[in-house]
């Protein structure tokens, strides 16, 4: 697993000398730019999953945030997609702004018709609002189980269902963040629902357990059933082996093999570190993981041979889903 070290007292710090010395040292959000992407890119091709950090002024974060990152403005964004031949792209809220979608939406408009995002909300949120967030380029709902410390499956159905019926008739999915047990107690409820889910990261499904690990079949079976996508994105979250993640291949690859029409591929930019740590507090600012995008995403080829499966990835399904 990569390192995640902690900065304490950068916010309060605050001078211009520590936050050139911090970007000299860390980069930006999109760091490190490293390697090249080494297969044609299709045209078209979108990256499902990143996260926008603005100016903390105009986008406050939430007083009940689990962490607090560093800006990963638009400009960054745009250089970090250049970098990966990506012309598509959707941003997903972050658990740091809770349920308002503001810096998500101003993100969209800034990048034009090739973003769609991904919002938080909550039983508060009114029809009203949820119509403003599908004007806005909104095509689903994140529940961040995993992030928010929700392990309790029936905690989570219950949270599912609330959702699953608040956004009934939009044509809209729900993406979840959480683990394989948690996919294993929605498996019925999913197949019974005429809704799409969408679940982050392989599942959070560790890969050094390999595809014989419970729940992971569950996950394999929402595929084939068309009912489900999953995003193979963040593979360094569950790897052991970075920067090539090969323990992470096996699990892709049964992923693909279910259904390559209900895949898709996200860099999970700016690698936010939200990881429960002991000695750090939620305000203390948490520079983004080390990661390689380009490294990352030459992955996609090991686990995808085939240019046409790669389209289906990277191209074909996130047009389907997002309506691009």
């Amino acid at each position: 697993m990569v390192s995640r070290r902690d900065f304490l007292g950068i916010a309060a710090a605050g001078t211009a000398a520590l936050r050139h010395r911090l970007t000299a040292t860390l980069g930006t959000g999109s760091q490190p730019r490293g390697t090249p992407v080494n297969f044609p890119v299709p045209a078209g091709a979108c990256d499902c999953h990143v996260h926008v950090f603005g100016d903390a002024k105009r986008f406050p974060f939430s007083p009940d945030r689990p962490y607090t990152p560093p800006p990963a403005p638009v400009d960054e964004l745009r250089k970090m997609q250049g970098t990966l031949h990506m012309t598509r792209v959707v941003v997903v809220t972050p658990a740091v702004y809770g349920t308002n979608n503001e810096c998500t939406l101003d993100a969209i408009q800034q990048l034009g018709p090739q973003a769609r995002g991904v919002a938080l909300i909550d039983p508060r949120t009114t029809p009203r609002q949820l119509d403003q967030l599908g004007r806005g380029g909104i095509r689903g709902i994140r529940l961040n189980f995993e992030t928010l410390g929700v392990t309790d499956p029936t905690a989570a159905a219950e949270q599912f269902r609330l959702v699953s019926t608040q956004i009934s008739g939009r044509g809209w999915h729900i993406q979840v963040n959480t683990r394989l047990s948690i996919v294993e107690a929605l498996h019925d409820q999913i197949l019974s629902r005429p809704l799409t889910v969408v679940f982050d990261h392989f599942a959070q499904a560790p890969a050094a357990l390999g595809t014989d690990q419970p729940g992971f079949a569950a996950l394999v079976q929402l595929l084939a059933s068309g009912r489900a996508y999953v995003k193979i994105s963040a593979a360094y979250r569950i790897s052991t082996k970075a920067p090539e993640y090969a323990d992470v291949a096996p699990l892709a690859r049964a992923l693909i093999a279910a259904n390559p029409e209900r895949v898709l591929w996200g860099s999970d930019w700016p690698h936010p570190d939200a990881a429960r740590q002991q000695g750090r507090t939620a305000v203390d600012v948490r520079p983004p993981l080390p990661v390689d995008d380009g490294r990352m995403l030459n992955q996609l080829a090991v686990w995808a041979p085939d240019s046409l499966v790669r389209r289906t990835i990277l191209v074909e399904n996130p047009a389907r889903l997002y309506g691009f």
